[in-house]
């Protein structure tokens, strides 16, 4: 009886998490504030969080949370509200490619469904691991052995965006005057003080 009572227990929040985050999904691309949007974003990566515990995936949750939540949504939220954006002639590009985004919205459902469908119906239960499993142990063996070469090309694809990034936003050398080490160290008295007689 206890273990049918917990089994419900977690399927209810299981279902609780995943419509709270496909509620806040919905809601970042509904709301016409991009404040609002971002706030959502980080209702959807909290609710992530809580599916990801209830898949006994400590680890993964908490790293959701400090990082997404933490730190990127922070700096979009920054930027978000430091950007003057002029939301008219936004709406009005993104008006010409909408029939574009709801064929590709179409296709994305499509697959879900399709993939759903394939396992039937979808059961929360998850298999019972032993008590001194350890998931961070267990995603290190599986990211660093079978999934060694994407998580590698994920990096370098990361490094290039970076320099990319950098390569974009420079706009050549500014006109200050930098010092220099290597003058500086060979610089003597000589060269540098010169005394003036200004009579008597």
């Amino acid at each position: 009886m206890e273990l049918e009572l917990g089994q419900v227990i977690h399927s209810l929040m299981f279902y609780a998490f995943g419509g709270l985050a496909i509620l806040a999904g919905l809601m970042v691309i509904l709301c016409r504030n991009s404040v609002h949007s971002a706030l959502f974003l980080v209702l959807s990566f909290v609710a992530t969080s809580g599916l990801w515990l209830l898949a006994q995936a400590e680890f993964l949750a908490i790293t959701l949370v400090l990082v997404y939540v933490g730190a990127v949504m922070v700096l979009f939220l920054f930027v978000v509200m430091m950007l003057d954006v002029e939301l008219n002639a936004k709406k009005q590009k993104l008006v010409r490619y909408f029939p574009l985004a709801i064929l590709v919205a179409l296709t994305f459902v499509a697959v879900l469904i399709f993939a759903f469908l394939k396992d039937a119906l979808i059961s929360p239960t998850l298999p019972s691991v032993e008590a001194d499993y350890s998931n961070v142990k267990a995603l290190g063996q599986v990211l660093y052995t079978e999934y060694l070469l994407p998580f590698e090309v994920a990096g370098l694809l990361l490094t290039v965006a970076i320099i990319a990034a950098i390569a974009l936003t420079f706009r050549g050398r500014r006109a200050a005057k930098s010092p220099k080490p290597g003058q500086q160290v060979l610089a003597t008295k000589e060269n540098r003080l010169k005394i003036i007689s200004i009579g008597k």
